[in-house]
């Protein structure tokens, strides 16, 4: 008992006098040893690593997981030490939605068995989107968490035993140019020697795992690049899924021409009067020509031009392809072994690839 009060005391004393210390060095009272440069530019690159770090970190989590709900579950099952449950991708959901959807509608008709065709692509590209987040978790997010967690929280400790250690030397320069008598003097000195021994040791201690910093941006530098890998498979294996589903429905492409009518069944009315003309959509992605409501497969014509209507705009992807601004006129045609999907277009002084579904063919 008596050990533990005069412990306690002890461990009051030096807390005292080092809130003393810090507290004149504050009011411009007293001196305070400072740090080499060399040092100083350790500590500065540290704090910048850990700042960094954790916006990184706290973004990318944002970019696999937009859902603040779902993150802040997934951080409590982390911080529970229990198995986060599998989740399923919005792309899945969207897949498994169409797929139940025609199986409604009927898998036999034109949209039955499309909305099949682009749910499967649907949760295909929902699959790559749940490896690339598990992979990007694995190789990145975990390395930047575990620097955090581990390696900064023990500079972060040892940093400030270094400052209790820097206070406690300038405490003894305080004491030993107070002191008078010979005696006072001498006891001064020999704390003096301990307190920058320890200060010492421990600026060593501190050196050594702020210089660690370089091998941690060695280790971030690896992650980075495996992170940045599986990004650019998931977006290859996008665009492979989306580039398939889209020679998959090419044959069904097509513009909606004509003043073609829907017929309507009733008894006592015969064929002419039972006929009702369709209401022209309006145009857009999802109808690309919007004339009525039936369609027929727009073929590019094997040989000579046509002048065909553009029903949308399109923004072209490369040199090689022709920006299109809706209603404006130009001049198309094929050419042996082109790709059905698209024509050679015309306009002005400029001409270069179209897609066959944003054109109205005109006689």
């Amino acid at each position: 008992m008596d050990f533990s009060v005069k412990k306690l005391a002890s461990d009051a004393g030096v807390f005292f006098t080092r809130a003393v210390q810090f507290t004149e060095e504050k009011l411009g009272q007293a001196e305070k040893t400072e740090l080499d440069a060399h040092f100083e530019n350790l500590l500065s690159r540290a704090d910048s690593t850990k700042n960094w770090t954790e916006k990184i970190l706290r973004q990318t989590e944002v970019l696999l997981q937009p859902n603040p709900s779902a993150r802040i579950e997934e951080f409590l099952y982390e911080k529970l030490d229990r198995k986060i449950p599998s989740r399923i991708t919005n792309g899945e959901l969207l897949g498994q939605y169409m797929i139940d959807a025609a199986s409604e509608f009927g898998p036999g008709t034109p949209y039955g068995s499309t909305l099949i065709k682009v749910g499967e692509a649907q949760r295909r590209l929902g699959a790559a989107d749940r490896d690339f987040i598990q992979s990007s978790m694995i190789n990145f997010l975990t390395p930047l968490r575990n620097f955090l967690e581990g390696d900064w929280k023990t500079i972060s400790k040892e940093r400030r035993l270094l400052e209790n250690r820097r206070l406690d030397l300038d405490a003894s320069k305080t004491r030993l140019k107070k002191a008078k008598a010979a005696e006072a003097k001498a006891a001064a000195e020999q704390e003096l020697r301990v307190a920058q021994t320890e200060f010492d040791r421990q600026a060593e201690v501190t050196r050594l795992l702020l210089e660690g910093i370089s091998s941690t941006h060695t280790n971030h530098l690896r992650c980075l690049h495996e992170f940045v890998e599986a990004q650019a498979t998931y977006y290859a294996q996008c665009y492979q899924y989306t580039m398939d589903l889209q020679k998959l429905l090419g044959r069904f492409s097509g513009a909606f021409v004509g003043n073609a009518t829907t017929q309507v069944p009733s008894s006592g009315v015969s064929p002419s009067a039972a006929t009702i003309p369709v209401v022209p959509a309006a145009a857009g992605p999802c109808n690309p020509s919007a004339s009525s409501l039936t369609f027929t497969e727009v073929s590019p014509p094997s040989s000579g031009t046509r002048k065909a209507r553009v029903l949308y705009d399109y923004d072209a992807a490369d040199s090689s392809e022709l920006e299109l601004l809706a209603d404006e006129l130009i001049t198309v045609y094929s050419l042996p072994g082109m790709d059905s999907d698209w024509l050679m277009g015309e306009k002005g002084n400029k001409k270069g690839k179209v897609p066959v579904t944003y054109l109205e063919l005109l006689n």
